[in-house]
């Protein structure tokens, strides 16, 4: 852990950056009165080419090109940016991943699969820490189909799991500690007991190497607007391993997913391979974001976006050990870097309200109940320097 908390030692960090050039890619914060923007874990900054590509799109493919633009461009792509997510983020070999709905609706659609694979298994499981979308669908979807939701106190999934189990659904990364689950690990337990496991991949996928084929994973889902930077409300994704795809059934079974989009057929028929996982019309103008953001990281490169969260969270956590913790802070994310994903979270007492005034005095952060302060650290878009200011700008407010 570096001793050095200078702004010199700052500056010295973001000059030694390979990413930092990449910040002007984005958008700029106009605000004069945001000091540091550290809520890139809950929507991240848009993206200039984004800019640009709504304007063409909205000038050409859909102004010119009008309603050609479907057969010309549009209806390819959840498969075309899935199968670039797939390989860039996720690991996933092509067909296996494709863009589509919100992230609620993919989990819907792969729990509601994965369920009916395991015909005679009556009990779904997940931890009481997730996510509330998830633990929210879980128990519907039980409700639903007569099954039993049995909760995970601890990270002891082998203990919940058995012959009864028909499906584990599990976030890969918290959002509130930032702890690392592991992913193969769990997906191997799982297994052995014959069931299958649903990923929530939102706060790993565009900040950490995820690597679904080589772990056997089944099903996962997943937001692009945050480390993907593709904007609010921006569609989201869902994997299905290639060898569920026979099998694979859907619930919300629309035309563009149906094998003959155009046919309007009389019965539902459903596509080959993954497209079958799609319901409506694509959101076509949200797939722009995604699109822009799977190519940057690209250029930017996995491996080295997850090295530089690592780098900024050791940073956090040395200037909250120096300057917070003597203020009645405490750490409440993992302090070992592979455990930790890129954001860390700040307890304290006093944290709704602290949470207040921090965002009043532009320092944007997010708060978690009941006392988490959470300081996300989205590597294409937050600096060293820009930490420094958030973090000394704490200390002041908090003293």
């Amino acid at each position: 852990m570096t001793t050095d908390l200078s702004s010199e030692a700052a500056d010295r960090l973001d000059a030694e950056d390979e990413l930092a050039p990449l910040r002007e890619r984005f958008v700029p914060i106009t605000d004069p009165g945001v000091v540091a923007y550290l809520d890139g874990n809950s929507l991240g900054r848009p993206l200039r080419a984004t800019a640009e590509r709504l304007q063409e799109l909205v000038t050409h493919d859909w102004g010119a090109r009008l309603i050609r633009s479907w057969e010309e461009r549009w209806l390819a792509l959840p498969e075309e940016i899935g199968d670039d997510l797939g390989r860039v983020a996720l690991g996933a070999a092509a067909g296996q991943t494709i863009v589509a709905d919100s992230t609620s609706v993919c989990l819907y659609k792969t729990l509601r699969a994965a369920v009916a694979l395991r015909p005679g298994r009556d009990e779904i499981v997940t931890d009481t820490a997730n996510f509330p979308t998830d633990r929210f669908l879980v128990e519907s979807v039980a409700a639903e189909l007569g099954r039993t939701v049995r909760w995970l106190e601890d990270d002891d999934v082998a203990a919940v799991t058995g012959p009864r189990t028909a499906a584990v659904v599990l976030s890969h990364v918290d959002y509130r500690t930032a702890a690392i689950t592991d992913l193969a690990a769990v997906t191997r337990v799982v297994h052995e007991r014959g069931g299958l496991v649903v990923w929530d991949l939102c706060h790993s996928v565009g900040s950490m190497p995820v690597e679904l084929d080589a772990a056997g994973a089944d099903f996962a889902v997943g937001c692009t607007y945050k480390f993907l930077n593709a904007g609010p409300g921006a569609p989201a994704f869902l994997y299905v391993n290639a060898r569920h795809h026979e099998a694979f059934g859907q619930p919300i079974t629309g035309w563009m997913g149906a094998a003959d989009t155009f046919g309007m057929a009389a019965k539902y028929v459903p596509a080959p391979g993954v497209r079958r996982a799609l319901s409506g019309t694509p959101p076509v103008l949200g797939m722009v974001g995604v699109q822009d953001g799977v190519a940057l990281l690209a250029e930017a490169g996995i491996d080295r976006v997850r090295a530089k969260a690592v780098a900024l969270g050791r940073w956090v956590l040395a200037l909250a050990d120096a300057w917070l913790v003597p203020l009645g802070f405490t750490i409440g994310s993992p302090r070992e870097d592979d455990r930790r994903g890129a954001h860390v979270t700040l307890r304290h007492p006093d944290a709704e309200r602290l949470s207040r005034v921090l965002i009043d005095h532009g320092v944007l952060i997010d708060f978690r109940r009941p006392d988490g302060i959470r300081i996300g650290l989205s590597p294409l878009t937050t600096g060293f320097a820009e930490v420094r200011r958030a973090m000394a700008r704490i200390r002041e407010l908090a003293g």
